[in-house]
């Protein structure tokens, strides 16, 4: 078996995947050799290679670099939602190469640090990405490895050599959090979803206890109020946390003004006051709420969280305004989740009571939808108009009877229609939306830029 301290290259099978480019640029960073395989070319395989990592676009191992057919000194890294019938995957295993998931690695790495881990079925990558920012702006300082590009720091990998911490997004998928040891963690959210590999939502909460209950002795778990969680060994400490009950750490005084929500924090440590939320939604006031949370356990001081917090500009995809002119608001998010869709709209809802909400989604995966088209109706019914954009497949098959009309044939309301890409901004633009928002963890990004065009083009003309 490959040691760490042997390794001279990095292949990556999947590379373009946030959680992997993360990864990619850690053992960059580390002065090894890195390149790899991806499906589809991204703005973030283009930054990759602009930091000088080689990627290529067709499943072929003649396409290999003979740097990364070294058995002895190449480690192979790969994401769960490569099929089993990749050449390049099979190549590396049939000839004795070390080959693991992206959390494996991500376990290994972190081993020796105080992990501060981030799970739940939505909001983990806003709350890590938080708390990174609330760290590496205080005397504590972090590493982090984030699923998401977050808008102060323009990368998903954050290096600190003199800090302890490592900020990790603990992801359900294919169970992968299981390979992490975290020292502190922070469960938001334990809906049912992922049941193409879960069964059902008994199986879901299964995992994450079996998460929490890897937390090493003096830890802490800190975990929305109201999940079914066991709790953990007695050598580690319980917090709990909430936006609207009295959790350890809730907000009080809690007010809108210009656009941004301000709140006093009320937490085991003492009240913080007047804290100032940079960037818009109700959803995201809960998730400070926990990052902060994490911050404090980890020994950042009122003053820095105070002082850094509204300097948090965001995730990319995370409630992200493209269009912010008196006459047209246009927001994009990744909400895929009838639970995510709940939540954005409702802070979407609150930010603009009087402007009626003009909604596109694109489903993600058939099974998602299969499992939840009652959800997603209900959610989107909530909207004031509806398009519905085809099904995007990712690593999944069409499954027969399984597509956006399923949902449209739910729900209530009359103002929904399935559309295709190329005809979504006339049809938006019949409308004459004044408020628009765009959801979905598809390809529907890819759309935006020109969305966002065409909406601003409608106001001036």
């Amino acid at each position: 078996m490959l040691q760490l301290k042997d390794i001279k290259s990095v292949y990556f099978i999947g590379i373009g995947g946030i959680g992997m480019s993360a990864l990619a640029r850690f053992f960059k960073y580390e002065g090894k050799e890195v390149a790899g395989y991806d499906r589809t070319q991204t703005d973030l395989t283009h930054k990759l290679e602009v930091e000088g990592i080689s990627i290529h676009y067709t499943d072929d191992v003649d396409l290999i670099s003979s740097t990364f057919k070294q058995q002895l000194s190449c480690l192979v890294v790969y994401t769960p939602a490569v099929p089993k019938d990749h050449t390049e995957l099979n190549f590396f295993r049939d000839n004795g190469f070390t080959v693991k998931k992206r959390a494996e690695v991500l376990g290994l790495l972190t081993q020796g640090m105080d992990g501060i881990c981030v799970a739940g079925t939505h909001g983990k990558t806003t709350i890590s990405s938080m708390t990174a920012h609330l760290l590496k702006q205080s005397k504590v300082g972090c590493n982090a490895f984030l699923g998401g590009i977050t808008n102060n720091y323009k990368t998903n990998f954050l290096h600190d050599v003199k800090s302890p911490y490592v900020v990790l997004e603990a992801d359900e998928f294919d169970r992968s959090f299981l390979h992490l040891k975290p020292h502190f963690a922070l469960v938001s959210a334990m809906d049912a979803d992922h049941l193409d590999i879960y069964g059902d939502a008994e199986q879901v909460y299964a995992a994450f206890n079996e998460f929490v209950s890897l937390i090493g002795a003096g830890g802490a778990l800190l975990h929305k109020v109201g999940l079914p969680i066991n709790e953990p060994d007695e050598e580690v400490e319980i917090f709990t946390y909430s936006l609207d009950e009295e959790g350890d750490f809730y907000p009080t005084n809690l007010h809108l003004k210009n656009g941004l929500y301000q709140f006093d924090l009320q937490s085991p440590f003492g009240k913080i006051s007047n804290v100032t939320l940079g960037i818009p939604g109700l959803v995201n006031v809960e998730n400070a709420v926990g990052a902060m949370g994490l911050a404090l356990l980890s020994g950042v001081e009122e003053d820095e969280i105070r002082e850094a917090l509204p300097k948090f500009s965001g995730i990319k995809r995370r409630f992200e305004y493209h269009v912010r002119e008196e006459g047209m608001v246009y927001i994009d998010d990744y909400a895929h989740h009838p639970e995510e869709i709940n939540a954005t709209v409702k802070s979407v809802r609150a930010i603009y009571p009087e402007k009626e909400l003009t909604v596109v989604f694109q489903p993600h995966l058939f099974t998602r939808t299969q499992d939840f088209a009652e959800g997603f109706a209900k959610a989107l019914d909530k909207c004031d108009q509806i398009f519905l954009l085809d099904i995007y497949p990712a690593r999944e098959l069409p499954i027969e009877g399984v597509n956006s009309e399923m949902i449209l044939k739910l729900m209530e309301s009359e103002k929904v229609k399935v559309v295709k890409k190329e005809a979504l901004l006339d049809e938006l633009l019949k409308v004459k939306p004044e408020l628009v928002l765009s959801l979905g963890a598809g390809d529907i990004d890819k759309l935006v830029p020109s969305l966002a065009e065409g909406l601003k083009d409608s106001i001036s003309n």
